[in-house]
């Protein structure tokens, strides 16, 4: 998917393609894991839509619940979709800057490559 370090670097429109392409992957997991939480907080839990929608936006946020859980079955579902939302959220974070810190790192190797071929070029103190 991306250059290899001996090639050149990408052309902004591929980097914006590729950028594109990540935000709509980690925005589809996101709406996923929302609709999950969302589905199972009004189901499981109890909750009105609004309220579940509010609570599995919170978890997934990092924020903590909002809502007071009353039953065994919606505290374990509570407890499991935390773990996914923490899951979910490193997952997205990956996705979204993989993009973002290859190029910076392969500008940052082809500067060094430059560098390394025109001694010359560095600057005297």
């Amino acid at each position: 998917m991306f250059e290899h370090r001996s090639e050149t670097l990408a052309p902004m429109p591929v980097f914006v393609r590729r950028m594109a392409v990540s935000l709509v992957l980690a925005v589809s997991v996101a709406g996923t894991a929302l609709g999950i939480g969302v589905l199972g907080y009004h189901f499981i839990a109890g909750l009105a839509w609004v309220d579940a929608l509010l609570d599995a936006s919170m978890i997934l946020g990092g924020m903590g619940p909002v809502s007071e859980l009353r039953t065994t079955d919606a505290k374990l579902f509570a407890s499991a979709y935390a773990l996914l939302s923490g899951l979910v959220f490193i997952g997205v974070m990956g996705v979204t800057l993989t993009p973002i810190l290859h190029r910076m790192l392969h500008h940052f190797h082809l500067a060094d490559e430059d560098m390394a071929a025109d001694p010359g070029r560095r600057k005297k103190r």
